[in-house]
């Protein structure tokens, strides 16, 4: 069959909008910081104001040369397009069920809350510093964990001083919490 009358499909996307939602609890809002939600727009914008009219207009070029089945810069354009398209969608999706938190109105607070930078030693002595974020903030190699994660789960709500239990797959761990830390309010 035509290349043409074939609908191409790829879930790549769809499978990682699906398992987003899936890590936010049933009922649960799409916590994010204000820095996370404004990354989100920043790349919204860029895909929909620079990005995707310079893709369209490669693509419109690379139509006009003709035979479309054997152009390069055609099909690598249109298959550019769908992508640009699929995550133009999926951030406002996600922009949609964001509900911006400032952490910083729980500066000066010793207790752990969304957006606290916390700094907890283990039973192994090990010192490790964390910023609780939402899912779209995600970024564990600079200590940035999610709200729904398992030591964020255990250290909301506990205070400087505190320690906690943390179950691991290797049995529970003591976290004693040394340091609880918001940003300044944001001003409007």
């Amino acid at each position: 069959m035509n290349k043409a009358f074939v609908k191409e499909t790829d879930n790549d996307d769809d499978e990682e909008a699906l398992a987003l939602a899936q890590a936010i609890p049933a009922g649960a809002k799409n916590y994010i910081t204000p820095a996370g939600y404004q990354r989100i727009k920043d790349e919204l914008l860029q895909l929909i104001d620079v990005d995707r009219p310079e893709v369209v207009r490669v693509v419109h070029w690379a139509a006009s040369n003709g035979d479309r089945s054997e152009n390069g810069d055609y099909i690598y354009g249109k298959k550019r397009l769908r992508e640009i398209d699929r995550r133009i969608r999926f951030l406002t999706k996600r922009m949609d069920s964001a509900a911006v938190v400032d952490p910083g109105v729980h500066h000066g607070n010793d207790q752990v809350f969304f957006g606290a930078t916390v700094t907890y030693r283990n039973a192994a002595g090990e010192e490790h510093t964390v910023t609780i974020v939402g899912i779209d903030e995600l970024d564990p190699l600079n200590g940035k964990i999610s709200w729904v994660s398992p030591v964020a789960r255990a250290l909301t709500k506990a205070r400087e001083g505190d320690t906690i239990t943390l179950q691991t797959p290797l049995g529970a761990d003591e976290l004693e919490i040394l340091a609880v830390e918001y940003p300044r309010p944001i001003e409007d």
